[in-house]
């Protein structure tokens, strides 16, 4: 992904729930990142994900942080608070154990360009940290998925 972004001189930012920052250290172990990448917020907790991220606070009240239109909000919001061309993020369910009603292992991931939003839920298996690592290759390859589209 960041070769693409670089390719095309289009920079990048993370909003990251369940994966606490793990997209950003990806990104941020490729020489010359900093040229592409803004950066992240880490928005662990549901109100900073309306105070940081810019998740409109009807949307969070309506239908929770883990859902389809949150993950869409994230990554609109990061992309448009931290000043970057694309978004990517990242809300879920780590596990062990459900929440909120949510089994563990449901996440959404979602990409956000210029003229467009993609959402992808996933039904993860493993531990915790399967989960997790799963999530930021979805990420990934979502967002490396929208950039191609966008830009071709």
């Amino acid at each position: 992904m960041v070769g693409l972004l670089m390719e095309r001189r289009v920079t990048l930012a993370t909003a990251e729930s369940l994966t606490g920052g793990m997209v950003g250290a990806v990104l941020t172990d490729v020489p010359g990142v900093s040229a592409v990448y803004r950066g992240g917020v880490v928005v662990y907790a549901t109100d900073l994900k309306a105070t940081l991220a810019g998740v409109p606070d009807d949307i969070l009240a309506a239908v929770g942080p883990v859902h389809p239109d949150a993950a869409a909000a994230l990554a609109r919001g990061v992309r448009e608070r931290l000043g970057a061309d694309y978004g990517l993020a990242t809300t879920g369910v780590a596990g062990p154990d459900p929440q909120a009603g949510i089994e563990a292992g449901t996440v959404y991931v979602a990409a956000a360009g210029p003229s467009s939003v993609q959402v992808r839920k996933l039904q993860l298996t493993g531990d915790r940290t399967a989960v997790r690592e799963g999530s930021v290759q979805a990420v990934l390859e979502l967002g490396a998925e929208l950039l191609t589209e966008d830009l071709d």
